[in-house]
């Protein structure tokens, strides 16, 4: 289909610490790990896939805010609530924060039930319901 993501690249501070994160998360929304090196990775599912890839150290510096110019967030789609709600689980579990915790897991709205929360380098990530 054109216009389909074929890839999305993100660079990471610490790809160890970024790796234990997409670990667990990604083949829970199953994906597979596609591609792998020393200082980087990649998930895939279908015909799309994440890379991850630790950036040189002359970048760390600079940080990252989702706030700036630039990404703000992922959203992965799952087929329903109970998913949603199981990811939500494992992230408290895991001492994970969930974001707008106060209105979890309707801090999108009435009909948008989903869960935030942020990886290693403070990306949000959204897990989100389909039903």
């Amino acid at each position: 289909m054109n216009g389909a993501i074929h890839h999305i690249e993100i660079y990471v501070e610490d790809i160890n610490k970024t790796r234990k994160f997409y670990e667990w998360l990604l083949p829970k929304l199953g994906y597979k790990l596609y591609q792998d090196w020393k200082n980087g990775f990649s998930f895939k599912l279908d015909k799309t896939y994440i890379v991850l890839v630790e950036v040189d150290e002359g970048y760390k510096n600079y940080g990252y805010h989702r706030k700036r110019i630039g990404l703000n967030h992922i959203a992965f789609s799952v087929s329903n609530r109970n998913t949603v709600d199981y990811i939500s689980n494992i992230l408290l579990d895991n001492g994970i924060n969930i974001l707008y915790e106060d209105k979890h897991p309707y801090a999108g709205g009435e009909n948008h039930y989903a869960v935030y929360f942020e990886d290693p380098n403070r990306i949000k990530l959204e897990i989100v319901s389909r039903e």
